[in-house]
């Protein structure tokens, strides 16, 4: 058998390493477009804060293809030819498949803002995006950071540990719209406030110009401005499918699987970011551009490509980050909807916060801003949710199953 991954990030590589411990004999060859070692995209913020060396952002050995007896390829994909059952590289060249795996996660969007271009634009989203980043990295230097996601904040904190004015540019009312609650994005909030960060939340970007001085000028609806040496844009993502067009595969907000990864195209199958998956919650299918959701489903591809199938149970978002000297993370469906419990740890501290969300006595969601303490109890809460265990009564119960075979823990959920 023949088996193309497009892809060598957290999917493809789980999905490589997955088919690889069913199947040592079948054809395996990987298409990266980046490069042929494989890099963690989380660790970019602190390679630029200088936390972590640039040797130590991949996550493979060198010989990381032999081992597993792949040939790895680097290249665009230009085109999937179905009914030829190959893909067309960007030189034009083509590699038929038996089976293939759509691994090629996702790339930021530009918001249609006039005037956001020049050399002072970046992303913070690939490793050519922090190389070209770091020599902005100046003390005394101003960055404006458009967003307020996880990425974004993430380059807004590294600007700040390296001495630089941050200023973060918000459309919505809050930070973090899509990651925190109200009062965990106000936590939050304070605490850049308190670092020094100019945060302007509730601010639309109506255009730019460039100076001739080459500083850009941030012009916004409430008559204000901002100058900044260049600029940081984090408003989100979208899947890299372009190439996909006129092949018949459905597509929604990403590529249509099923449980079993695979797409409406028999032999054809999607995990990552570039995919719209099941949800835990039964719902309506998602797409999480998380690198533990990509590990996940590029598993799950892996083992069903292989023959030896395990249905994906669904996707469980969890966010955990530490920036401006605090741990932030959510879990699930965090935002409590009409009909939920939200139950609070009133032991914490005023500057620190935690809340997990119940539906039917059964936990859904949590969110926390604080200590490293708090995500471990997130990490005890994700096996209850996954399995929908129902709480009955007070939080002692749930307090009770989170701590069985846990010598120590953290005394949440105190009343």
């Amino acid at each position: 058998m023949n088996v193309v991954i497009i892809g060598n990030s957290a999917a493809g590589l789980s999905a490589l390493e997955a088919f690889r411990k069913h199947d040592q004999t079948s054809q395996l060859t990987i298409i990266s477009k980046e490069g042929k070692r494989p890099y963690s995209r989380v660790l970019l913020p602190y390679y630029l804060r200088g936390k972590v060396p640039h040797e130590h952002l991949f996550v493979r050995e060198q010989d990381y293809y032999e081992q597993l007896n792949t040939t790895c390829i680097k290249s665009a994909v230009g085109r999937l030819l179905v009914e030829k059952q190959c893909i067309q590289l960007e030189d034009n060249t083509t590699l038929p498949y038996d089976k293939l795996l759509i691994a090629t996660g996702s790339s930021p969007v530009m918001p249609p803002i006039p005037g956001l271009t020049g050399d002072g634009v970046h992303h913070l989203w690939t490793l050519a995006d922090a190389a070209k980043l770091d020599p902005f990295f100046k003390e005394g230097n101003r960055v404006a950071v458009l967003g307020s996601g996880f990425v974004s904040l993430q380059g807004a904190c590294a600007a700040l540990s390296r001495g630089l004015h941050v200023s973060v540019v918000e459309l919505m009312n809050r930070i973090m719209p899509r990651a925190l609650d109200e009062r965990g994005a106000n936590l939050l909030a304070s605490r850049m406030k308190e670092k020094g960060v100019d945060l302007r939340v509730n601010t639309l970007t109506t255009h730019i110009e460039r100076s001739e001085d080459r500083k850009y000028r941030l012009f916004f609806k409430d008559g204000s401005r901002m100058t900044a040496d260049f600029i940081i844009v984090g408003t989100g993502v979208q899947p890299n499918i372009a190439f996909l067009k006129g092949t018949g595969i459905k597509i929604d907000a990403g590529i249509v699987v099923n449980e079993r990864m695979e797409t409406s195209l028999p032999g054809i199958y999607a995990a990552g970011d570039v995919a719209q998956v099941p949800s835990f919650s039964g719902g309506v299918p998602v797409v999480h551009a998380l690198w533990p959701t990509a590990v996940e489903t590029g598993g799950v591809a892996g083992r069903c490509m292989a023959a030896n199938c395990t249905p994906y149970k669904g996707s469980l978002n969890m966010n955990v980050t530490q920036m401006f000297d605090v741990t932030v993370a959510s879990m699930g469906e965090f935002l409590a909807d009409e009909g939920c419990e939200r139950w609070s740890d009133d032991s914490l501290p005023d500057d620190q916060y935690m809340t997990i969300v119940l539906k039917g006595g059964v936990p859904i969601g949590a969110t926390c801003v604080g200590s490293s303490e708090l995500v471990s109890t997130l990490g005890l809460l994700r096996p209850l949710i996954r399995e929908k265990v129902r709480i009955e009564g007070k939080p002692e119960m749930l307090k009770a199953l989170m701590a069985q075979n846990i010598s120590q823990h953290h005394q949440a959920f105190v009343k």
